[in-house]
C-alpha cells in the first residue's frame, strides 16, 4: 500500500516559519517530504529547500515524489548538518524545521525492526549503514545498562522488572525479533489499556541506537549558527525528553539574548487534525527567532 504522508501541524509550521519568497529553508528531518512540499508552495521560484535525513530509503522516495529542482536532498545527521550545508556552499539560511517523529514508512517496513509486531530481527537503525542495532542493545548490554536506558530514555518506572525478564530470556537464547521482545515485556508487566506495554521500552532502545538526544542537542546548536538574523527555528517533538531539551535550549538562548521565543507554550494539534492524523496527538511545536 502507498504511504500517504500527512505533515504534522503544517499550517502552524507555515505561520511560525514565516516562509518568504526567495528564502532558503532547511527541512532537517525531511522524511517523505510533507513539510518540504508545503515550503515549496510558499517560497516561489527563487526559493530553495534543503532536505536532510539519515534514512537513505526515505531520501530516494522523496526525490521521486517531489521531483523539483528547488530541492536539494542530502544524507546526513544533525551532528554533521553544518558541515553538510557548507559542502553545498550554504552558510546561512532563513529557517530550519526539525520534525523529530519516526516516519510511518519506517514503522510499516517490518524489515526495519521498529514495530512491536515485526517478526524481523531487532534493528531500529534510522541509518541502515550503521553496524550497531537494537539487537546489540537487547542482547549485549548489562542489566545495569538496560535499566538505565529504560529509565532515562523511556521514563519506564517498571524498568527493573522488565530487564530481569529480558535477562532470564537471554540465559536461554538470544532475543532476535521485535515480536519476541514485545512478548517478553507484555508477560513481565501485563497489558491494560490501549497503549502497548512495550511502547516506552522500544522508545528507549531506539533513542539509544540512534543517539537521538545527543544528536538533537548538537543539531540545535548548529541551527543557531546557521540561521540569519531574523531567521526562524521550529521544532516538533513527540515525547517529553525531546520537548524538555528544546524548551531549555530556547529558554536559555532567549535569556542570553541570542533568540526571541515565539511560543511561550508549545503549540499542539487541533482536535480535527488529531482525528485525521492520529500521529499528531503527541506533537508539540516550539519556535524561536534569531536575534
Amino acid at each position: 500500500m502507498p504511504i500517504v504522508h500527512l505533515p504534522v501541524l503544517a499550517r502552524e509550521v507555515n505561520e511560525l516559519l514565516a516562509l518568504q519568497k526567495g528564502g532558503i529553508y532547511v527541512d532537517a528531518t525531511v522524511g517523505l517530504g510533507g513539510h518540504s512540499e508545503m515550503m515549496l508552495n510558499m517560497i516561489g521560484q527563487d526559493g530553495r529547500v534543503i532536505g536532510l535525513d539519515r534514512d537513505e530509503a526515505a531520501l530516494k522516495k522523496t526525490a521521486e515524489r517531489l521531483n523539483d529542482n528547488r530541492v536539494t536532498l542530502k544524507k546526513t545527521t544533525f551532528s554533521s548538518m553544518e558541515e553538510s550545508m557548507h559542502s553545498l556552499g550554504i552558510h546561512s539560511v532563513d529557517g530550519i524545521l526539525f520534525d523529530l517523529g519516526v516516519s510511518m514508512m519506517q514503522l510499516r517496513d517490518a524489515a526495519r525492526g521498529f514495530s512491536f509486531l515485526s517478526e524481523e530481527r531487532l534493528d531500529m537503525r534510522m541509518d541502515s549503514a550503521l553496524s550497531f542495532s537494537a539487537w546489540d542493545v537487547v542482547n549485549t548490554y548489562s542489566e545495569e545498562e538496560l535499566v538505565r536506558i529504560l529509565r532515562e530514555y523511556g521514563e519506564e518506572f517498571r524498568a527493573a522488572r522488565i530487564v530481569r525478564a529480558v535477562m532470564r530470556s537471554r540465559e536461554e537464547k538470544t532475543i532476535d525479533t521485535c515480536a519476541e521482545l514485545a512478548g517478553i515485556v507484555s508477560r513481565a508487566v501485563g497489558r491494560s489499556g490501549r497503549t502497548h506495554p512495550a511502547t516506552r521500552v522500544f522508545q528507549a532502545i531506539r533513542i539509544e541506537v540512534n543517539r537521538e538526544l545527543d544528536e538533537l542537542r548538537t543539531g540545535l546548536d548548529a541551527s543557531l549558527r546557521m540561521l540569519k538574523q531574523g531567521g526562524r527555528l521550529c521544532v516538533i517533538s513527540y515525547h517529553s525528553l525531546e520537548d524538555r531539551i528544546v524548551k531549555n535550549f530556547m529558554r536559555d538562548n532567549a535569556k542570553a539574548g541570542h533568540v526571541r521565543q515565539l511560543t511561550k507554550k508549545p503549540i499542539v494539534a487541533s482536535r480535527e487534525e488529531m482525528r485525521v492524523n492520529p500521529s499528531s496527538r503527541s506533537a508539540k511545536l516550539r519556535g524561536a527567532e534569531k536575534a
